[in-house]
């Protein structure tokens, strides 16, 4: 059964975080539905989640409840005037009816970006271990109206037999070009340039890659812009096994949207390289499926981790993003503790 908030009342928020106060900075206090799951009771996804702002009004989109007798689509949760919350679930976007032929236990790692007065959304519908799976897109300028999204089908598909993976979509816009990249396993992140919202175009550039590991486990890519240099961030290793999950946060950067992305070493990520933004520490295990969001002149990064302190359970951490030397860190907060190892 699946509740479409926690049980209880959250506490109010910290006034550092209100928008008439400084923004907040650091490893943020998050609070209110920010990921539970209690068998039969309440299930509270935020697997790869992206963060967007609309107005006052801040949102979390991710990837559905996993249900193989009625797959979950893109679930979403909201915070009004804060990044820490609380915050509230909303429930889940109508799963298309197209999707199913992907079969789908539910849709994955949305990304969102606001066009005018429009919210585009871009997911993927696919199933554990395959590359038969596509990329697809809707429209609201309601973002918090679930019903008001409108679904304009798949606008980009991978089969078996190609090289790489049509999920993990995310949208960005840079020199006055829209661009899609996207990319999981088989040979890695992939980018192409993007036409109207919804037709990729052109050539498909390679940008990132780990092989040294056989199935090639990458994904989950985000490319942003802080000043001179353009910033690609992807999630090593596994997800997807609780506290056995391996997942890590690296990074890379160029004075191009487009690439080559090259890490600290000068390593390009082409070849492997890839320098580590972020681990496990303390409770939080695979620390993954990073989403960066400019508000009040900062960048802040929200992503996923299992929480070890309750065996597993998927819950959502923002954090602001620091700078050292020209490269993206995060300053650890309490109950972070040291890395593994």
């Amino acid at each position: 059964m699946l509740s479409l908030a926690l049980l209880g009342a959250a506490p109010a928020a910290a006034d550092h975080g209100q928008g008439n106060g400084p923004p907040p900075s650091g490893k943020l206090d998050m609070i209110g539905d920010v990921g539970d799951f209690v068998p039969g009771v309440v299930d509270d996804p935020v697997h790869d989640p992206t963060l967007f702002k609309d107005g006052q009004t801040y949102y979390v989109f991710s990837t559905g409840v996993l249900d193989p007798e009625d797959p979950g689509g893109i679930y979403a949760r909201r915070s009004t005037g804060t990044l820490e919350g609380p915050w509230e679930s909303l429930g889940a976007i109508d799963l298309p009816e197209w999707t199913l032929d992907y079969d789908v236990q539910h849709l994955w790692a949305p990304h969102v970006v606001r066009v005018g007065d429009t919210y585009h959304l871009y997911y993927s519908a696919s199933s554990f271990g395959t590359n038969r799976s596509a990329i697809g897109h809707a429209t609201t300028r309601a973002p918090g109206d679930l019903d008001s999204w409108v679904d304009h089908g798949p606008i980009l598909t991978s089969a078996p037999g190609d090289d790489y993976n049509a999920i993990d979509p995310m949208v960005f816009k840079a020199r006055g070009q829209w661009y899609i990249t996207f990319g999981s396993f088989w040979s890695g992140i992939k980018l192409q340039r993007l036409d109207g919202m919804d037709t990729p175009t052109g050539p498909i550039t390679s940008l990132a890659s780990n092989p040294v590991d056989p199935p090639n486990a990458i994904e989950n890519p985000q490319i942003f812009q802080h000043g001179r240099y353009w910033y690609l961030t992807a999630s090593w290793d596994f997800c997807c096994q609780g506290v056995d999950s391996t997942y890590r946060t690296v990074v890379g950067r160029s004075t191009s949207p487009t690439g080559p992305f090259v890490d600290r070493d000068g390593v390009p990520m082409t070849e492997g390289g890839g320098t580590v933004l972020l681990e496990s520490r303390g409770n939080q295990i695979g620390t993954g499926a990073l989403d960066v969001l400019k508000d009040r002149g900062r960048l802040y990064g929200v992503h996923h981790y299992y929480d070890a302190d309750t065996g597993g359970t998927i819950r959502m951490q923002i954090r602001e993003i620091e700078w050292e030397d020209g490269w993206p860190s995060f300053s650890y907060g309490p109950g972070d503790g040291d890395p593994p190892g």
